[in-house]
């Protein structure tokens, strides 16, 4: 099961490094979708509405990717993600790196399926929720 759900995330993470977001067969239909932080604090309960939140999301940039840096199971049923982010501002034009550049995802995972997705702009921020020590990081 544990090998799954990191398989699964990796999966997800080869699409999204190439900057394809197109898929969401991962998701369980009723995932809830929270984005704690960055520009625009989110969330959202089904495929339907977490996929809008992201098309607003990524509409803001170029080219964006979420590169998988770290993928490892806290427990059965979560994966901690840390992310390299990159990408233009279509309004700015500055790179992505520029503003932001390291971020994490914790995805809740049951029978193969996504049914949490919490998308963290703020990689600190993410440890932090998590209860995550040095030691443990």
């Amino acid at each position: 099961m544990a090998s799954e759900n990191l398989g699964l995330v990796r999966s997800i993470y080869a699409a999204w490094g190439r900057g394809d977001f197109s898929s969401a067969e991962w998701a369980h239909p009723e995932i809830e979708f929270v984005m704690p932080d960055g520009p625009s604090p989110a969330s959202a309960t089904g495929v339907t509405e977490m996929t809008a939140i992201w098309r607003e999301v990524l509409g803001a940039w170029d080219d964006f990717r979420a590169e998988l840096e770290e993928c490892r199971e806290l427990d059965r049923e979560r994966v901690l993600v840390l992310t390299r982010n990159s990408g233009r501002g279509k309004t700015s034009g500055l790179e992505v790196g520029q503003i932001a550049t390291k971020g994490a995802n914790v995805f809740h995972i049951r029978e193969g399926r996504a049914t949490r997705l919490v998308a963290y702009f703020d990689r600190e921020r993410a440890i932090t929720d998590l209860g995550l020590t040095p030691e443990t990081r």
